[in-house]
């Protein structure tokens, strides 16, 4: 019999391998089973003791936030409790870079419920690449109610941003007060790493200029935290905890609102300075600056079309003229000249001089001009200064020579920072031999001695440095650096301190008499009829010793027969009109100077303003009536005969 092959089945089929197999792949399968729970077991094990503590912690870390708190900034005062600069209540809308996925689409999200515009997105832009990206930004200030209550009820589609409650800065005399007082601003990342971070925290702002700038460690306070527990979206649900801050210190300046007001308002159109200081003191009474700006346009953030626009101002309402402006003092230094002249011995009070209208140097044919063409005839010192007669202050220069004039002039202050506690002082320039030789490379010449000697030539002074030889000059040789800070207190406690001047090194001179002459003729000035400041005399209720002054912009040739009129002359190339005074002669309470940019002579113009200056502070109201005789600007005609001077 022949048997077939197998069937399919019977070939295929082995139970007792199958069953093995099942056996090995079960085992297997539990003991994965078995591995698999043991990892898990261990692991909970292991958060549940073992790490208990930390991701304890940051739970809590997710739940409870630290934030940091602002201080409330200090107020400023003038030295009536007038308020300076103030805080307001506000909303502010910001963002913190770090925290938002996609900055274009939020921001154009945010657009759709609050009113961002077009300057608030420059500014914005501009603060977040100056900007810590962990800091809040912001985009908005000073939001109404309603746009508040738009923005929290979408507040967690928008994370990273935030509307706070805060202060904003008002500076209540605007524009009067930005060049002394200054303003706040957003702080950038590069401030941020020139002070003590941990001290910033919360705080966005910083002082940029003038009295914010230079008190800011007194302003500035030191930040509290709170801690809030948020849910998943970061919501703040409840307060925990808070730690109070403590606020900045209050200040108390020295400045008299209402003089300044009162200063700023008397040189009217013009642009120029004034510089007002208590001699005996060196506190600054009034310090103006004209133009100025709106400080706050800054607070926010100014934009780039705003900023360069005020760049592009051609009467530089930026630049701060009573500390950066460098002007000819011109007359002005003639009472310092005269004492100089006096101490050395180059000149007699008694000694008179012939003045024609013009001198030459020996073996010259230059002319040096008096600026009264006639000529004052003889002329003694006391004279000299109440005619302001250039002629015998060429011949008394010309007696002292650069080297004694240097070491007078710098010895009242003339041509270095005064040290006023307000940022960016200018220095300006009163030359010497030295200066020359290693800034041109030249000899100095008997003719430039001519010309520093009526403050004319390479001099720049600054118009705070003219009321400090004001000052000094009223103090008789004594005096005190000028500053701003009078005093500041704490906020909470109400424990005042008060600033102590610091006292200059006093000019001493053989003989003390000669104050009195300088001063007795400075006085003539004012109150004599041939004095060139009798005008704003008349009437005065005290006595004012001045000197008027007039700063060339533009040089003669030597051929011209007559200096051509104010009204003749093209604006850019008028004269600078200065004036400096002290009073009351007899117990000084305030020296005064004042310069107003291509505005003609020293007594029509500059001697007005300054009258109602002094009469605003000492008599509490302004008095004198008489307005600056301001020219009007000439009618287009060819090209001037007078030529600029160069700048050295």
């Amino acid at each position: 019999m022949i048997l077939g092959p197998p069937r399919r089945r019977d070939a295929l089929k082995n139970v007792h391998d199958e069953r093995n197999a099942f056996f090995s792949r079960s085992l297997f399968a539990v003991l994965l089973l078995v591995a698999g729970v043991g990892l898990l077991v261990a692991r909970l094990v292991d958060l549940q003791l073992r790490q208990h503590g930390y991701f304890s912690t940051r739970a809590d870390e997710n739940r409870m936030r630290v934030v940091p708190v602002a201080p409330v900034r200090g107020l400023i005062y003038d030295r009536n409790g007038v308020v300076l600069a103030q805080n307001q209540p506000a909303f502010v809308l910001e963002i913190t870079p770090e925290q938002v996925a996609d900055m274009p689409q939020t921001l154009q999200r945010l657009a759709a419920i609050i009113d961002i515009g077009e300057t608030d997105l420059e500014r914005f832009h501009d603060r977040v690449g100056k900007t810590p990206r962990y800091r809040g930004v912001p985009l908005r200030s000073n939001l109404s109610m309603e746009e508040v209550a738009r923005y929290e009820i979408r507040r967690h589609e928008f994370p990273g941003v935030e509307v706070t409650a805060g202060l904003s800065r008002n500076y209540p005399l605007a524009a009067s007060g930005a060049h002394i007082v200054g303003y706040v601003g957003g702080i950038t990342e590069q401030e941020l790493q020139q002070v003590d971070e941990a001290a910033y925290r919360g705080i966005n702002q910083i002082g940029k200029v003038g009295v914010e700038k230079s008190r800011e460690d007194l302003l500035r306070g030191e930040p509290g935290a709170k801690i809030i527990e948020a849910n998943a979206f970061g919501r703040p649900l409840r307060e925990l905890d808070y730690r109070r801050g403590y606020p900045g210190r209050n200040l108390i300046l020295s400045l008299d609102a209402r003089v300044q007001l009162v200063a700023e308002r008397a040189l009217g159109p013009l642009t120029g300075a004034i510089v007002a200081i208590d001699p005996a003191s060196g506190e600054v009474i009034a310090l103006v600056s004209k133009p100025g700006y709106d400080p706050h346009y800054f607070i926010e953030g100014i934009s780039s079309a705003d900023y360069k626009t005020l760049l592009d101002n051609p009467q530089r309402p930026l630049y701060n003229r009573a500390l950066q402006g460098t002007y000819p003092p011109g007359s002005t230094v003639k009472p310092a000249m005269a004492l100089a002249g006096l101490e050395y011995g180059a000149a007699e009070p008694a000694h008179r001089e012939f003045c024609g209208g013009q001198m030459s140097l020996p073996g010259s044919t230059r002319k040096y001009r008096c600026w009264k063409r006639s000529g004052h005839g003889w002329v003694d010192m006391a004279m000299g200064v109440m005619r302001s007669c250039d002629i015998y202050f060429y011949q008394l220069a010309l007696n002292l020579g650069i080297d004694r004039i240097h070491a007078a002039m710098t010895g009242f202050g003339l041509g270095a920072p005064t040290g006023l506690d307000v940022p960016l002082e200018k220095g300006g320039l009163f030359p010497s031999r030295e200066w020359k030789q290693v800034a041109r490379r030249e000899s100095w010449y008997p003719g430039e001695t001519l010309n520093v000697g009526i403050g004319q030539g390479f001099t720049l002074t600054t118009p705070v440095q003219l009321a400090q030889m004001t000052a000094r000059i009223a103090m008789r040789g004594g005096g005190y650096r000028p500053h701003v800070l009078r005093s500041y207190e704490d906020p909470i406690t109400r424990e005042r301190v008060a600033i102590e001047p610091e006292p200059l090194q006093r000019i001493e001179l053989k003989d003390n008499r000669h104050w009195a002459t300088v001063i007795s003729a400075m006085e003539e000035v004012t109150h004599s009829p041939s004095g060139t400041a009798y005008r704003i005399g008349q009437g005065a209720p005290y006595r004012i010793a001045s000197k008027t002054g007039t700063a060339q912009v533009a040089s003669l040739r030597q051929d011209e027969l007559r200096a051509p009129t104010l009204a003749e002359t093209p604006v850019h190339l008028r004269d600078h009109a200065l004036f400096i005074a002290f009073a009351p002669v007899e117990e000084p309470r305030i020296a005064i100077a004042v310069i107003a940019e291509h505005a003609g002579g020293g007594s029509a113009v500059a001697a007005p303003i300054a009258r109602m200056v002094m009469d605003q502070y000492l008599l509490g109201e302004v008095q004198f009536t008489g307005a600056p005789a301001i020219v009007p600007p000439p009618p287009e005609r060819p090209a001037p005969r007078a030529t600029p001077r160069p700048t050295p």
